[in-house]
């Protein structure tokens, strides 16, 4: 069985931040990434509120950039599903799709994944004009219409995003005002393909082979109005990819895991980093932090190990 100081799971921001920190420590570490570098950071268009790129990155090309970053102080690598982790003793193992190892510390950067409405059709319809991802998927759409679904920063972007491909882009809101900062909104706003359709929520999606329209509710009247659509995007939330830790951590209702200001967890080298910890503000710079702190109490806590 392979042996290692450090196990990383996830990496996004805070997994590979806390890669390279570790490596820079000369920590024997390795990190598991189950698909390509960055999270949902790397589904992110464009990212202008992170500090030292004037005129902003492209979440692809961040994430490209911290992959090199790390790898350039030595952290290894790997592409595997991390399918369990169990406490053995004072060690961990960590069973992975490229076989299991042993390690002192493990960091959870595993962040969180979008959350689904719940409506019929949603699931049917999943690759079929329903996604979770404009950047991934907007190009599919060119000269056609879709409906975003949504108020905060993510649904508002990711609808300026479809502008630049779909013909018209419907913003469909529970409530009377976007959740979104004010400079987005108003980009949005200011958008002639955007139409915003207030107070309502998405009763179904319909279609044959695929999306072909949206059944929306009017939430003061009640009243049902079908909007003929090609896809639909959906961005209401976030859940935390926590499942490999349900059993040993505390977590909140919506699955985000409980930890002190360093990271830690009550189970002793067991760190947590990321979008998958419970706090305020979910963003890069976050992530970021959250990974490096980790990496720094991982140093201490092998220290005081040997």
């Amino acid at each position: 069985m392979q042996e290692k100081e450090l196990v990383i799971i996830g990496g996004g921001p805070a997994g590979y931040t806390a890669g390279l920190y570790a490596a820079r420590a000369d920590i024997n570490a390795i990190l598991f990434e189950r698909g390509m570098p960055g999270g949902q950071a790397a589904t992110t268009e464009w990212l202008e509120n992170y500090p030292g790129f004037p005129g902003g990155i492209g979440g692809i090309d961040l994430a490209m950039k911290m992959d090199e970053q790390a790898r350039s102080f030595g952290l290894e690598v790997v592409t595997a599903d991390v399918e369990k982790l169990e406490r053995a003793g004072e060690v961990f193992i960590v069973h992975t799709t490229q076989g299991p190892v042993q390690t002192k510390a493990v960091i959870l950067a595993t962040g969180a994944s979008p959350q689904v409405l719940g409506v019929k059709g949603e699931s049917k319809f999943h690759g079929r004009g329903v996604s979770y991802c404009a950047t991934c998927d907007g190009a599919f759409f060119r000269d056609k219409t879709v409906a975003v679904v949504g108020g905060g920063d993510a649904a508002v972007e990711e609808a300026l995003f479809l502008t630049k491909f779909a013909a018209k882009v419907y913003l469909i809101h529970r409530r009377g005002e976007l959740r979104a900062t004010k400079l987005i909104q108003k980009r949005a706003m200011d958008n002639p393909k955007i139409e915003f359709l207030w107070h309502s929520v998405v009763e179904e999606i319909v279609g044959d082979q695929k999306v072909e329209a949206v059944k929306v509710k009017q939430v003061p009247s009640g009243e049902l109005q079908t909007v003929a659509v090609d896809g639909v995007f959906i961005y209401v939330g976030t859940r935390a990819n926590s499942g490999l830790v349900q059993d040993l951590v505390q977590t909140d209702e919506r699955g985000y895991i409980i930890t002190d200001e360093q990271m830690a967890t009550s189970i002793p080298g067991l760190f947590i980093a990321g979008d998958v910890r419970r706090k305020s503000l979910r963003q890069v710079v976050t992530a970021v932090a959250d990974g490096a702190i980790a990496a720094m109490e991982v140093e201490k806590y092998l220290a005081l190990r040997e």
